[in-house]
């Protein structure tokens, strides 16, 4: 168990500060949500609907807006070309669904564009994924068997996930922009109470990816120091 730290003061100093904001960043995606997700948007629309619009104002009618089952399981599929948005989103009629949908269709139009950021996202998914999977065992057994090689290959392996969330930050704060700039200039959004409302979810789900970077870089730097330990 001290390899997960759970024993290791060094461990606390390195992930106490990113399981801090980890704790807040969730708290207030929840408390944008159960506000802004109560208010109706003043156009009446749907989060489909907001979606949908966005897309066409794009010139991209070919990608399809879906409803998903589970709660906040909104997402933009690139090999479907599709965007899946939860119940809640898909036909709520709120000001966090409008946002939370339009920030899901500017995922569609970097796709489209072939924005940088998650077109490099887009292509280490297989390899991020394999590292998420491999990387802890790898240390763990490498650890206990005193295998420093095999230490060593999962830091790389957890390295890799550490690019692909630092990755991820760029294109989700352009998605956000995106969004908050098409509503207002479409005028989905019709009052400054609503954009701040827009803001206020799109800003809080962000500080979520902010949280998970964050934590994935103390990890990686207490591996490295205890990897070095061990030398």
């Amino acid at each position: 168990m001290y390899f997960f730290g759970m024993f290791d003061p060094v461990y606390w100093l390195f992930i106490g500060p990113t399981l801090a904001l980890t704790i807040w960043a969730q708290w207030r995606v929840k408390r944008a949500m159960g506000k802004w997700g109560r208010v109706p948007n003043l156009r009446g629309i749907t989060g489909a609907e907001a979606a949908h619009a966005m897309l066409q104002k794009a010139g991209l009618s070919q990608v399809t807006v879906e409803q998903s089952k589970g709660f906040l399981s909104d997402h933009y599929d690139p090999r479907t070309r599709g965007i899946r948005l939860s119940e809640r989103v898909y036909s709520g009629r709120s000001v966090a669904a409008i946002g939370i949908a339009c920030h899901e269709a500017g995922h569609a139009i970097q796709h489209a564009t072939h924005y940088a950021p998650l077109a490099l996202r887009n292509a280490i998914v297989p390899v991020a994924s394999i590292g998420s999977r491999l990387a802890m065992p790898m240390i763990f057994l490498g650890l206990i068997l005193h295998m420093q090689n095999l230490v060593l290959l999962g830091i790389a392996a957890f390295a890799i996930l550490v690019v692909f969330q630092l990755i991820t930050l760029p294109a989700e704060f352009d998605a956000s922009r995106r969004a908050k700039e098409t509503l207002r200039t479409m005028g989905l959004v019709q009052t400054q109470g609503e954009g701040a409302g827009v803001a206020a979810v799109l800003d809080a789900a962000a500080l979520t990816y902010v949280a998970a970077t964050l934590s994935a870089i103390a990890q990686l730097a207490y591996f490295l120091l205890l990897s070095g330990r061990r030398r």
